[in-house]
């Protein structure tokens, strides 16, 4: 097995997670930079062609590995308080709980949507076989295709579906540097927020002169840097208008600004005015972390899992309340590279492990209810200390896929996917 302390410090160090920047990313660019993907002849100038007013897919990463036993608590198995017996979640302090599963009592903002049948969650989900390495393991789950060893994410695949793709069709927001899942030969983009979709050096009074040039140098550039440049200038084009207005939130929401709630309430906040500008932008990426919590994993009262648990409620309470009616619209689901041990380590926290769970909310998600083929967390139930994996992740976001964007076909965009949907969407 990988070891855990070399292994987490280059993850800390590479990503620049700290309990103050834990959004900021792993290299993120000068004002104005906006990142698009390029690989050669296989990127095609923007079209602007995309269906708006269409169904809108919001996927946040959880870096980190997030302990999914202590988000979706399984109280109802008596083997978790033996495993964890100063960290583990009283069934009391639970919300949305049913006879065998609650929610972590900081995810309270968002019991109104659990009651009114818009959240729901998975459990026992991950990859098929265990992999503790928090880069390789990103790799793996948001390429999604064990066919393949070329790396190309399953967002790429899939609006590579369509036939008129456009790098606004899928977004990344919290860094510029573009993620796995969004890596491969279809247009995409990245920013570390709404802002920056602009171009550099044209926001004076010498703009207009220089927007100018940029058109006589890449008009008509043939090969792969012209059909670059035009797409960059016609995305700036169409996101810049939006980009530049100061966004004002319905239903009298005030999104939290401070941490542990403000960066991912911004990315959020940014993200909703996105689908309000209804530009054609089919799925929006967000990195929301770090989850890595060897130690000062605390209780329901302080330390690491209570603020980032915390911080992530009272973000996406805002951003559901936000879009109001057009949640019918935006469905969010929840990914991270693996979970975390069953038995809580000898610094009171958790070391890498594989079983986690995924949250599904808003528009078509038969909420109300967990999900599981619950293996149990006995000791002749775990595989080498771990919760057992009995759902591919894949059948998670392949029936989100294939429920709310139809045209597009789920064996396609997850290969070697046996598709098993678990009827979380309707």
């Amino acid at each position: 097995m990988n070891d855990p302390q070399s292994c987490c410090a280059d993850f800390a160090r590479a990503s620049g997670l700290s309990r103050r920047r834990f959004l900021q990313g792993v290299a993120a660019t000068g004002a104005g930079a906006v990142a698009t993907t390029m690989f050669g002849d296989a990127l095609r100038q923007a079209s602007f062609a995309a269906t708006t007013g269409g169904n809108v897919l919001v996927v946040i990463s959880l870096r980190g590995g997030i302990d999914g036993l202590g988000m979706v608590v399984p109280h109802g198995d008596p083997a978790y308080y033996a495993a964890r017996p100063t960290i583990a979640v009283p069934a009391s302090t639970l919300v949305a709980k049913d006879g065998m599963f609650g929610l972590h009592p900081a995810m309270k903002p968002l019991e109104w949507l659990y009651n009114g049948g818009e959240l729901a969650a998975v459990h026992a989900v991950g990859m098929d076989q265990p992999n503790r390495s928090h880069f390789l393991a990103m790799e793996e789950i948001e390429d999604a295709d064990p066919t393949s060893s070329v790396r190309r994410g399953w967002v790429n695949r899939m609006v590579g579906l369509d036939a008129g793709s456009s790098p606004i069709e899928a977004v990344h927001l919290t860094t510029s540097i573009v993620p796995t899942l969004l890596t491969g030969p279809s247009p995409t983009l990245s920013a570390t927020h709404l802002g920056e979709f602009s171009l550099p050096g044209t926001s004076d009074t010498w703009g207009a002169r220089r927007r100018q040039h940029l058109n006589t140098v890449w008009g008509g550039a043939s090969g792969v840097l012209g059909a670059a440049g035009r797409s960059a200038l016609q995305v700036v084009d169409r996101l810049g208008p939006v980009a530049a207005q100061t966004y004002q939130p319905s239903n009298g929401v005030v999104y939290p600004k401070e941490w542990p709630a403000g960066d991912l309430a911004a990315a959020l906040a940014d993200t909703a005015q996105l689908i309000r500008a209804d530009l054609g932008t089919e799925i929006i990426s967000i990195d929301y972390g770090s989850w890595d919590m060897h130690s000062e994993y605390g209780t329901t009262a302080y330390g690491e899992m209570y603020s980032m648990v915390t911080g992530f409620a009272l973000a996406l309470n805002a951003f559901m309340r936000d879009l109001g009616s057009l949640r019918s619209r935006v469905t969010v689901v929840t990914i991270s590279e693996f979970g975390r041990r069953v038995e809580e380590n000898g610094n009171k926290g958790l070391d890498h492990g594989w079983g986690n769970m995924m949250l599904v909310a808003g528009g078509g998600v038969r909420g109300g209810r967990y999900y599981a083929q619950w293996p149990g967390l006995g000791s002749g139930s775990l595989l080498d200390g771990d919760l057992k994996v009995t759902t591919d992740y894949r059948n998670v976001l392949g029936e989100v896929v294939g429920k709310r964007f139809p045209d597009r076909s789920v064996t396609k965009v997850f290969p070697g996917l046996t598709y098993r949907p678990l009827g979380v969407m309707s």
